[in-house]
């Protein structure tokens, strides 16, 4: 690599604008930041090389270049984030609520612009290869534009000696010229920046104060922080990572527990639900204008089991409880690394038993009989020799052109079909639908009467698995304190260069210029030297 020697002695990289010891213009570099048409410097990096600027030649050095462009990396965000707001249009394949195949889900439910969605690949956006791209080429952006700057500049400070170029310091923003300067100013001047804790360096009479230079390392504090950041949004895609599913539990019911590999089971033992009570004071300004009754608590009590020994294949497994509490909006149940949210219900929306009497023709009470629709029984014994069989049974009972159907497996609308025998060998059928029940033989003997049905809810549960968390939070606490450490603290550096009989003063920071040049008023109390003038306003 080509170096470049200043006059000064240091040697510098390639594409150096300032030279990283004394401040002197590179001549033939100046057009890099525009240092040959501005009367003040381009501070920018401090004039350190950039690879990006200054190798061009090959495959790599292009490709480099490319991804070092914070434009880049603005387009990029740019357009993953109207990706990322695309696929919240409609429900990702993994949370929609149908056993219908996607294909025909996205297309019967949004229409046209369901099935656009599904055909763009939109319904597994966050898992897709593009997206996955997308999010790595910005951690590639962010990884080459910091290592693109930060060494650079890092050199460039480092380097930097009290004793600049003269026209290092006359171009830069503040200024000033002052003759016949003493000992005791520059000693007075020296202990005020001490005061405001500036590190003072002197070398051949010149003087270099500096403050928080830690400052400058902020924005790719920010970079890191964005870096774990996507890491971990990269590693959620990954089940060892992240895992996340949706089960409707019943209540009473036992159901496997998605995405553990059929080792742990969850039962629903109780639904509460309840609502805000209109006499309450507290409640009575808000709940004046609202016609329904506002729920105050969903909670499901749930108990968690696991498989105690491996199950063979048409086996009951052997379950042995893990734990057991209460599951509420905002406070899972959590259970070896996994946690079990309140996510939705279905509201006393499926029928649990629908219990029947029956008596003769004589008023005899023959029995009654407790049909429990998710319950595999289909004839009841009753008194005397009497019983019941149920012939046909449609958990969501719909007339269709073939006939009776059913258009789900849940019990949501159950039309049951069933016979009633006597000892005798008569036998009379029934139809019941909608809490009604319709005779379907002519010659009735028997009076079968609806005693009472009982309704539960469904609950609705997220079981999520997240290990990435962590690492999203030491990505969001890094991006933090790199933002705190750009904001709140300016670099700040002032130069005393004495030439002939005159002083020259000049001070430069990257932010607040206004509160570099009240401090330098006061660094200047007390002595002879003049105040600094804004060359930016004179240029």
């Amino acid at each position: 690599m080509k170096k470049v020697k200043c006059e000064c002695g240091h040697i510098n990289h390639e594409g150096t604008v300032l030279c990283e010891a004394c401040g002197k213009p590179i001549e033939e570099n100046q057009h890099i930041d525009n240092n040959d048409k501005n009367k003040l410097l381009n501070m920018r990096y401090d004039g350190s090389a950039r690879r990006s600027q200054t190798k061009k030649r090959t495959i790599v050095d292009k490709t480099w270049a490319f991804f070092s462009s914070v434009k880049v990396g603005v387009w990029l965000i740019a357009l993953t984030l109207i990706a990322a707001a695309l696929g919240t249009l409609y429900p990702q394949e993994q949370f929609k609520q149908s056993r219908l195949p996607s294909s025909q889900f996205y297309e019967q439910e949004y229409g046209i612009t369901g099935k656009i969605f599904y055909q763009l690949g939109f319904h597994n956006l966050y898992s897709s290869w593009w997206f996955i791209t997308l999010v790595a080429l910005i951690g590639i952006s962010l990884v080459i534009c910091s290592i693109d700057r930060v060494i650079p500049l890092h050199r460039a400070l480092k380097n930097q000696k009290p004793k600049r170029h003269e026209i290092f310091v006359k171009r830069q923003r503040f200024f000033s010229e002052t003759e016949g300067v003493s000992d005791k100013d520059r000693e007075m001047l020296i202990q005020n920046l001490k005061n405001r804790r500036y590190k003072v360096r002197e070398e051949d009479g010149h003087i270099l104060a500096e403050k928080n230079r830690f400052s400058r390392w902020g924005p790719y504090v920010n970079h890191i922080g964005l870096i774990i950041i996507l890491v971990a949004s990269i590693l959620r895609m990954f089940d060892f990572m992240h895992t996340e599913d949706y089960v409707w539990v019943r209540e009473g019911e036992t159901k496997v527990v998605p995405t553990t590999d059929q080792q742990y089971y969850i039962k629903n033992e109780k639904f509460i639900y309840e609502v805000y009570d209109r006499n309450d004071e507290r409640f009575q300004e808000a709940l004046k204008n609202e016609e329904f009754d506002v729920p105050s608590n969903f909670q499901t009590n749930a108990v968690v089991y696991k498989v105690k020994e491996e199950v063979i294949p048409g086996q009951e497994p052997e379950l042995e409880e893990v734990t057991r509490g209460e599951i509420r909006l905002n406070h899972p149940l959590k259970f070896d690394g996994y946690s079990a949210y309140q996510s939705g219900t279905q509201l006393r929306s499926e029928y649990e038993t629908i219990s029947f009497s029956i008596k003769n023709s004589d008023g005899q009470d023959v029995g009654d009989f407790n049909f429990k629709p998710n319950v595999d029984k289909r004839k009841y014994e009753l008194k005397d020799g009497y019983n019941v069989v149920v012939t046909d049974y449609y958990p969501q009972f719909e007339i269709t052109e073939e006939g009776p159907s059913s258009s789900s497996k849940f019990p949501r609308n159950p039309g049951i079909i069933f016979e009633v025998n006597g000892p005798n060998g008569h036998s009379e059928r029934y139809f019941y639908l909608n809490e009604d029940i319709v005779a379907l033989s002519e010659d009735q003997q028997f009076n079968v009467n609806l005693e009472d049905t009982k309704l539960i809810t469904a609950s609705g549960l997220t079981i999520k698995k997240d290990f990435s968390l962590p690492v999203f939070l030491v990505g969001a606490i890094i991006f933090m304190i790199g933002v705190a450490q750009g904001l709140y603290w300016h670099h700040r550096r002032v130069w005393l260069h004495p030439t002939g009989n005159k002083v020259l003063f000049a001070g430069h920071t990257n932010k607040n210029w206004y509160g570099l040049k009240n401090e330098i008023e006061q660094a200047l109390e007390g002595t002879n030297i003049n105040m600094v003038n804004d060359q930016q306003e004179k240029f």
